[in-house]
């Protein structure tokens, strides 16, 4: 298992897909500053949310730097935390990235679009341990996103996390569940599940030139997951950590086709 190798404090490098003036990262922060005293942020302008593993080629990026350790880029999340590692922490690469926390879950086929989980897979991929942080919303009642719930646990889940170690083309996916954190059940070590596609919803409306648009989204109605998933988990008021492989090659899958189309 491959662990992150401090030098000194823990450096921390700081990401999301919100938006630097998001109040997830803004959250994530503190809970970066109980880990070490050498935490960096470099996050995204504008919300990304949805991005996925997308990269700038075609633009420019622009950093604005906020203070001696905090920066915006215009850019994706991706961006960000190529910019962080291998421009702005050239000197000294962080020992890990942590990016969140989001404003609602990234789990199930989530993973896929999340800017969150994207700036995670990027530092993954420039070898250092990444993490990403979601806090549900809408299962529990009410609309208020109850950030004190991930500043409760997740420190003390960070440390341990980094204690242990995980293979280097691994990242971590930790989501909080819709509860106060005096309601949560637990942590459960959990799969990657699978939404119910029938609650993808897109809505048509027409705009004041009468030209129809359309929004998309998921109807908040809890399916029935099996146990062990990150879904279940989450409506059952535990938080999720789910470890995902960068390699999506499907082993059983290749075996097959091996055999039926033989080798080259």
């Amino acid at each position: 298992m491959a662990k992150a190798k401090p030098k000194g404090d823990l450096r921390i490098l700081v990401t999301n897909d919100d938006g630097i003036h998001a109040p997830g990262i803004a959250s994530l922060i503190r809970i970066a500053n109980k880990i070490s005293k050498d935490v960096w942020i470099v996050a995204p302008e504008e919300e990304h949310s949805g991005a996925g593993h997308s990269l700038s080629l075609a633009n420019p990026i622009r950093l604005r730097q906020l203070n001696a350790r905090k920066f915006a880029v215009r850019g994706t999340p991706t961006d960000c935390v190529l910019m962080g590692i291998r421009h702005i922490m050239k000197d000294r690469a962080p020992d890990l990235v942590l990016s969140g926390i989001n404003r609602g879950q990234n789990i199930a086929d989530d993973v896929t679009y999340s800017g969150t989980i994207a700036a995670a897979m990027e530092g993954t991929q420039l070898g250092v341990p990444s993490i990403a942080l979601s806090q549900a919303f809408g299962f529990g009642g009410g609309s208020q996103v109850k950030w004190a719930t991930g500043e409760h646990f997740a420190p003390g889940i960070i440390k341990k996390l980094v204690a242990a170690g995980w293979p280097t083309d691994v990242l971590i996916n930790i989501n909080f569940p819709d509860v106060v954190h005096t309601a949560v059940k637990g942590v459960e070590v959990t799969v990657q599940g699978k939404r119910d596609q029938s609650l993808v919803r897109v809505e048509e409306r027409i705009d004041a030139r009468n030209n129809p648009y359309y929004w998309l989204g998921f109807e908040r109605i809890p399916s029935n997951p099996p146990k062990g998933t990150d879904l279940r988990a989450i409506y059952d008021g535990y938080i999720s950590v789910s470890p995902l492989h960068m390699n999506l090659t499907h082993g059983r899958t290749r075996a097959a086709l091996v055999a039926a189309l033989g080798k080259s």
